[in-house]
């Protein structure tokens, strides 16, 4: 009877780990067709890009978009979270497009095929491992900080150390960052509610977390391996 159960939970948490996985890949793709479209119409270009009033009032509704579904999922309906999941998404689309005019489209390839293999390995292993990594996740969430005050400070005196060091800072601190969110979003699943709106809800903001990941660490090997034009 005990065996049962635990195979029923298993299969469960297989299941919600799927969706999430599904959701974030789902979302990557609206990204990317987004981004390529835009940075091959010269028009859109001048429009998202070339306006830089415009260009901040996107990253600026990305922030207030995650803001919201972060801390409010609870109080809205599955559909809503799955629209504002997927604007971010097209509005990250819209902003990465800027990549596409900088890099050649084989290193851009190159570099996401590099992080979704990065990505594949550390997800397996925050799922499978029995190690717990909330300390390794607090380290990262930390060195995240100091990470961002650093980049913030450095654009404005261009040091180029303090890009390469924040690079590689970047590229551990999210491939921690992986594996820890890979774990916590298995361990957080609430058995017992699959198919419910809360069970959605849940999916669509590990899958969050997950894309945040994948983004962020795309973008910080995009330094290492991308060849401007």
């Amino acid at each position: 009877m005990d065996t049962d159960v635990i195979s029923s939970s298993e299969l469960e948490q297989r299941n919600f780990i799927t969706k999430v996985f599904g959701w974030m890949s789902a979302a990557l793709v609206v990204t990317g067709l987004i981004a390529a479209y835009v940075a091959s119409q010269p028009n859109l270009v001048d429009i998202f890009i070339g306006n830089r009033f415009v260009f901040y009032a996107l990253l600026i509704s990305e922030l207030v978009l995650v803001g919201i579904l972060a801390g409010l999922v609870k109080k809205m309906s599955a559909s809503l979270a799955t629209i504002i999941f997927f604007a971010y998404a097209a509005l990250n689309g819209l902003t990465l497009s800027l990549i596409f005019l900088i890099f050649t489209i084989d290193s851009i390839a190159v570099t996401f095929f590099i992080t979704a293999g990065i990505f594949g390995t550390m997800s397996i292993y925050g799922y499978l491992t029995n190690t717990d990594l909330t300390s390794i996740g607090n380290l990262c969430l930390m060195t995240l900080v100091g990470l961002i005050l650093a980049s913030i400070v450095n654009m404005f005196f261009f040091n180029e150390m303090v890009y390469w060091i924040t690079t590689y800072v970047g590229i551990i601190v999210f491939v921690g960052l992986i594996a820890y969110d890979t774990q916590k979003i298995k361990n957080c699943n609430i058995i017992g509610n699959e198919g419910t709106e809360e069970d959605t809800k849940e999916s669509i903001l590990g899958a969050l977390e997950l894309y945040l990941d994948f983004i962020n660490l795309f973008l910080y090997l995009l330094r290492i391996f991308g060849r401007r034009k």
